[in-house]
């Protein structure tokens, strides 16, 4: 036979006599596909997460570090943290690091438990979780504080805020943002005076009179701010902590990045040591947001996947095709 005549010879069905395309078979086209899905959306997810955990779970920290420079009561004992030891134990071959820490219990990021101002009441140990895991409200005096340390919170701040808000939540949390955790930790633009001198304490704070609207007209169980103390400093009578705290509301003291958070929504953790019969307490304190409201990194996963499902989609289309 001449190569005119060669042909290469077609594969045919026995009952169609037509020629058989070879591909895959039905089911291996619906096994590829799925796994080209699953692995395009996991792919994409894989490497838009990593670092953005904490934006995944819209959580921010409203605690300041705890260190040597940690900003306390100014008659109260700092806070000495000192490394005992750092280094890699003798023929043993590993390393091994330890603290001691010393100071007192208000200082730094902290809670004031109601046993502070008022007898027989809750101390740290005493306060229930359900008064440490609450919704949150801010009310933003900052612009009317604009580093002045002698504007505090009034009732009428908070009627106003309520105005636009809506009442404050029974059994929340409500913090006072004044915009001076921006001054940490220089004592003397946070505290008013370098000296251990309590008489030239100046911050802004909260007025007694809001605190007795406050008990009088909502149901919180604590309140909080970014100064030194939830009471107007060189007061003749400590009025905001002692009526807050007959009512058994607990106060959070120098907390940080309030300006983060939303005026509702938030959600906020509130973490004291668990000192039994203590007053106060180092406290870690952080707040998760409503996903609306972070700043991008939520959103833009959630469209990476989104984008990363549509794209395996449209490659398995094209794989069903083959």
């Amino acid at each position: 036979m001449d190569n005119q005549n060669r042909h290469t010879p077609h594969t045919y069905n026995s009952n169609t006599r037509e020629p058989r395309r070879r591909g895959m078979k039905p089911a291996h086209k619906s096994f590829l596909i799925w796994h080209v899905l699953v692995a395009g959306y996991f792919l994409f997810n894989a490497f838009t997460k990593g670092d953005q955990i904490v934006h995944d779970l819209n959580i921010i920290d409203l605690s300041h570090v705890f260190d040597n420079t940690t900003i306390y009561w100014v008659t109260e004992p700092t806070l000495k943290l000192n490394v005992t030891y750092n280094g890699t134990i003798p023929e043993k071959n590993y390393w091994y690091q330890k603290e001691e820490i010393s100071a007192a219990t208000h200082g730094g990021t902290h809670l004031d438990a109601p046993c502070h101002f008022a007898r027989g009441q809750w101390c740290v140990s005493d306060i229930p979780l359900t008064h440490l895991v609450v919704p949150a409200v801010v009310v933003d005096i900052s612009a009317e504080v604009d580093g002045n340390p002698d504007v505090h919170l009034s009732s009428n701040h908070l009627i106003e805020w309520e105005k636009i808000h809506g009442h404050i939540p029974d059994r929340s949390l409500l913090l006072i943002y004044t915009g001076w955790s921006r001054f940490w930790p220089h004592p003397l633009n946070y505290t008013g005076t370098e000296e251990r001198d309590k008489s030239q304490l100046k911050f802004p704070s909260i007025q007694p009179e809001a605190a007795s609207w406050l008990v009088a007209n909502r149901k919180i169980v604590g309140i909080g701010l970014d100064s030194m103390s939830v009471d107007i400093p060189n007061s003749s009578f400590p009025g905001t902590h002692v009526t807050l705290m007959e009512k058994n509301i607990y106060a959070l003291e120098n907390v940080n990045n309030l300006q983060l958070m939303p005026p509702t929504g938030a959600t906020v953790f509130v973490m004291p040591m668990k000192l039994k019969g203590a007053s106060g307490a180092p406290c870690r304190i952080f707040a998760q947001l409503p996903g609306s409201m972070t700043s991008g990194g939520s959103g833009y996963i959630t469209f990476g996947s989104s984008f990363a499902l549509v794209l395996a989609v449209v490659v398995g289309l094209i794989l069903a095709k083959i």
